[in-house]
Order: structure tokens, then C-alpha cells, then sequence
């Protein structure tokens, strides 16, 4: 349990993750294209779409975001339930 506490609190330490998962939160499926999108204008972050893969392969490790293929797209999606197990301890 430590270790995957570590990964989340990875995870969540860098400001553009956080930002992704507010993203992903306010509109729940998107498209890799559609959230680096709504990034750079939204937020106007300069960043590339390599980065923003890089930054979801930490968020999926530590189970925040989850990924399904649809077609020739991936389809991003918010998961809370890291974070409630995680706090659920703490809270209750």
C-alpha cells in the first residue's frame, strides 16, 4: 500500500498532471489530441503532445486516468478511485 501511495503522490505532485486531471474531471472522455487542446488554449501551457503521453503514463501507473482504444483514438477517462482508497484511511 505505501508503494502505490508513493505513485499517486507522484503523480500528483507536478502541476500539469493535476491540471489534466481537472480536465479529465470537467469533461470526462477525451481524446489525447482534445486535452492537449484544451491545454494550450485553455491554460495556454506550452507543451507537446509527447509530453502531455509522458505525463499520462504517470497518471495510468498510479491508476488516476484510464485508457480505452476506440477505433484508431484513445479515449482517456478520470478514475477516483486511487484517491479514495488513498484519503479513506485518513478520513474515516
Amino acid at each position: 500500500m505505501t508503494k502505490d501511495r508513493d505513485v499517486i503522490f507522484k503523480a500528483l505532485a507536478d502541476s500539469t498532471r493535476r491540471l489534466m486531471l481537472d480536465e479529465l474531471c470537467e469533461r470526462n472522455e477525451m481524446t489525447l489530441y482534445e486535452l492537449s487542446v484544451r491545454l494550450i488554449m485553455k491554460h495556454d501551457i506550452p507543451i507537446t503532445r509527447q509530453a502531455i503521453a509522458k505525463h499520462l503514463a504517470l497518471l495510468e501507473d498510479a491508476g488516476l486516468v484510464k485508457s480505452v482504444k476506440k477505433g484508431k483514438f484513445r479515449i482517456l477517462r478520470f478514475n477516483n478511485e486511487p484517491l479514495k482508497n488513498l484519503l479513506n484511511g485518513w478520513i474515516e
